[in-house]
């Protein structure tokens, strides 16, 4: 569409009464959602909570959490003194 369609239209547009012009948003809204694939309802975290159990991992989830934390700080270190 050029620009000088949508001016023109923009005109028009303030020229409406109010009714009119929320009649015309509507209508274009409507048409420009249509357009759009309908989006994938995100799933919440409540309905996904405890799938992964830390039995499946073998290990207790705050045991698996501080292992995690205490790699990470030593990897951390090691790279640093590499650095130095």
């Amino acid at each position: 569409m050029s620009a000088n369609l949508l001016k023109d239209l923009i005109k028009q547009a303030e020229q409406l009464t109010p009714d009119e012009q929320l009649q015309l948003a509507t209508y274009l809204v409507d048409k420009a959602r249509a357009a759009y694939p309908a989006a994938k309802p995100r799933r919440k975290w409540a309905e996904i909570r405890g799938i992964a159990r830390p039995s499946l991992f073998g290990e207790d989830a705050q045991a698996w959490v501080s292992r995690t934390r205490r790699e990470g700080d030593e990897r951390r270190e090691q790279q640093l003194r590499r650095q130095t």
